[in-house]
């Protein structure tokens, strides 16, 4: 798979442009890290993939990855039943360095 189709796009919510602008100071057992950004990524992407991906196509070092398959609702139209798309979700947190300028 390549990189350019593991990461669909980056999610700009509320909570993730709130979290992406936060940054965590170093204390004595953590190292300092930078903030957090919300990508959808291909549902078949490992969370290694899912950081080689980010560090090549933003050029930045990153800290740690956090996925979530997002299950597709429950959706009815007139007398039809189906649901949406399931998605998977990708949280990745960045060095105290680095910044992705996505807003």
């Amino acid at each position: 798979m390549d990189i350019f189709h593991i990461i669909k796009r980056p999610l700009v919510t509320e909570k993730g442009t709130h979290q992406a602008g936060k940054h965590y100071e170093a204390t004595r057992t953590k190292a300092a890290r930078g903030g957090a950004y919300t990508f959808e990524v291909h549902p078949e992407a490992s969370k290694p993939t899912i950081r080689q991906a980010i560090e090549k196509i933003y050029n930045v070092r990153v800290v740690t990855v956090r996925t979530a398959n997002c299950l597709g609702k429950a959706r009815r139209v007139r007398l039809s039943k189906g649901t949406t798309r399931a998605w998977k979700k990708a949280v990745v947190v960045l060095d105290a360095n680095s910044h992705i300028d996505l807003f």
